[in-house]
């Protein structure tokens, strides 16, 4: 384990990693074990709003219902974070940050414009019928604290919805740009997070792979180049003589 997290390390220097899923999906556990794994800061908006909604009443009754709170919100309260001097040089592994359609473009542009910028996005695959065992199973251990999000089945159906009709296209963005890392969210925490550094190992591996052909492709380019300038240097000295 030790050698696959230093090849990640080295692959994802200051970048960030955003981890998505479905409710109960374990995005805040995967997330803080592989940002202490990889000495990183860990952000999650959910936490972040959390902190702050007692101050916003119409936030709290959005995030109570199980509705994620509005764009501008998002981007006045979340977005600010990556430009935060203390985390400057630590690598970000980012909790389902920019959920809605369309938030997704200020991340990227957030984060790479302070030197964070999005190298993968996990997606922690789980079906609904497995997210609503799992919450059962917490409500009867009631582990998760004193979240009204948590206790009432309407909320959870919501949040299922919300992923499915907002957070779903942000993914597709993610995929279209080849950032995707699908690892099945089912098994012990153990087993799911070594998915996850597989998954990311084999990532790292694929990008220097990519970094190496387009070295080579460039050497071959070069020679080719020259071999054509030399070529129609001669067939002009054979045009004056």
């Amino acid at each position: 384990m030790d050698e696959k997290i230093e090849i990640i390390k080295k692959w994802l220097g200051t970048g960030s990693i955003n981890v998505f899923g479905m409710p109960f999906s374990g995005k805040d556990t995967v997330g803080v074990h592989l940002a202490e794994v990889l000495g990183a800061k860990f952000l999650s908006s959910g936490i972040i709003i959390r902190a702050v909604e007692d101050e916003d009443k119409e936030m709290k009754k959005e995030t109570d219902s199980g509705q994620l709170i509005n764009s501008d919100k998002f981007r006045s309260i979340i977005l600010p974070y990556f430009a935060k001097e203390e985390l400057s040089n630590y690598a970000l592994i980012l909790s389902s940050v920019g959920r809605w359609e369309g938030e997704e473009y200020d991340v990227i542009e957030h984060a790479q414009n302070s030197g964070h910028p999005i190298k993968a996005a996990i997606l922690l695959n789980l079906s609904e019928a497995e997210v609503r065992a799992r919450w059962n199973e917490s409500k009867n251990l009631q582990d998760r604290g004193d979240r009204i999000d948590d206790r009432d089945e309407k909320v959870l159906d919501t949040r299922i919805n919300e992923f499915l009709n907002k957070t779903i296209p942000v993914i597709e963005t993610y995929q279209k740009r080849g950032l995707i890392v699908p690892v099945m969210a089912t098994g012990s925490r153990d087993e799911v997070f070594a998915n996850v550094i597989d998954a990311l190992v084999r990532l790292a591996h694929n990008e220097e792979r990519k970094v190496t052909m387009l070295d080579e492709n460039r050497n071959i380019a070069d020679s080719v180049g020259e071999i054509n300038i030399r070529e129609a240097a001669e067939q002009t000295e054979e045009t004056e003589n």
